[in-house]
């Protein structure tokens, strides 16, 4: 194992501390637990949401606290749910006493954590309501869900959630927001080479020299089938035509791209993917409003990429389009 480490025991809490001494004025480490949050946090006035996940998916999820999007990130241990304890920490530090959305990803583990720090945090009087994103459209169950999995479609949940909440809405309707968001975006990935979690010191799984996995969870689950590496667009082509017909997307509709990136994908690479999908959309008669195109769900040093496609509105397309200023998404 060849990683820029000191104690695999530790790379959560020195990467924390990094992310903390990059960016001072924006974000805090609360003191007694693995927690990213907002600087001038709890906001007067607004509703907080608080999201996270096991580490390792960098930079979600403590990248996008900040202003327009998350008020705090948990982060478990590599490829691991955060405890309920350390959620509960979040919400009591950044709810301003007009409740907190939590935004969970569709794991086992995440939904059983976040369910139990919800119910600490009411019995201490704090409002809580919950969204469970599942847009991966690879596999119905997997290993460590029962439905869809939560991939890298969470970055539009916590954009337009946290814009909503910016703006001053009511916890309900944030709720409501980021449930849009959730039932409006469809993604799925593929992998070319493996990951190695610090601990484990090994790859946790293998592919050929020439092999891919389609349809691979960013915690190494299996997707749908292996095989040989072809061209780009060939590999982009089968993506999307899994993507399309699940919502369904039709010609006249308007969406927003994210091409993301797995840790180990040069940018070159996923311009390559995303010229593709510019291609079909343009072919199918669907109007891109806006790209993205980076990491922004990664998976270790795992090199492949997702793609994900959210279905605009007027009002989705408003609240994406506003200000957000975080560690890792700055738009204006």
């Amino acid at each position: 194992m060849k990683k820029l480490i000191n104690n695999p025991e530790s790379v959560v809490e020195e990467m924390l501390a990094g992310v903390v001494a990059a960016n001072p004025t924006e974000v805090r480490k609360l003191p007694d637990a693995n927690v990213i949050a907002r600087k001038n946090s709890p906001v007067a006035g607004k509703v907080a949401l608080v999201s996270g996940g096991g580490s390792g998916h960098e930079p979600a999820h403590g990248g996008y606290v900040g202003e327009g999007m998350l008020d705090a990130a948990v982060a478990g241990a590599v490829f691991t749910s955060p405890t309920p304890d350390q959620v509960y920490e979040a919400v009591k530090a950044v709810d301003s006493g007009k409740g907190t959305l939590l935004v969970v990803k569709n794991y086992t583990g995440d939904i059983m954590n976040f369910d139990m720090a919800a119910e600490m945090a009411q019995a201490d009087g704090i409002q809580v309501a919950s969204v469970v994103v599942n847009d991966d459209v690879a596999v119905e169950n997997s290993t460590w869900t029962a439905g869809r999995r939560g991939i890298a479609g969470t970055i539009f949940v916590h954009k337009i959630a946290g814009a909503a909440a910016e703006q001053g809405a009511a916890l309900g309707e944030v709720k409501r927001v980021a449930d849009k968001v959730v039932a409006h975006v469809r993604s799925m990935g593929m992998a070319l080479t493996p990951c190695t979690v610090p601990a484990a010191g090994k790859p946790s799984f293998t592919l050929a020299e020439n092999e891919v996995e389609i349809g691979m969870g960013i915690h190494g689950e299996p997707g749908t089938h292996r095989e040989a590496l072809r061209p780009a667009e060939e590999i982009v082509r089968h993506l999307m035509s899994k993507i399309l017909p699940d919502l369904p997307y039709n010609k006249g509709d308007e969406v927003a791209v994210l091409v993301n990136g797995l840790g180990g994908t040069p940018l070159m690479e996923l311009y390559i993917l995303n010229k593709t999908v510019s291609e079909i959309l343009q072919e199918k008669g669907i109007a891109v409003h806006r790209t993205y195109v980076g990491e922004y769900m990664t998976s270790l040093e795992m090199a492949g990429a997702s793609i994900s496609l959210l279905k605009l509105d007027a009002e989705l397309k408003a609240l994406l389009d506003a200000p957000a200023n975080t560690p890792a998404f700055r738009q204006r």
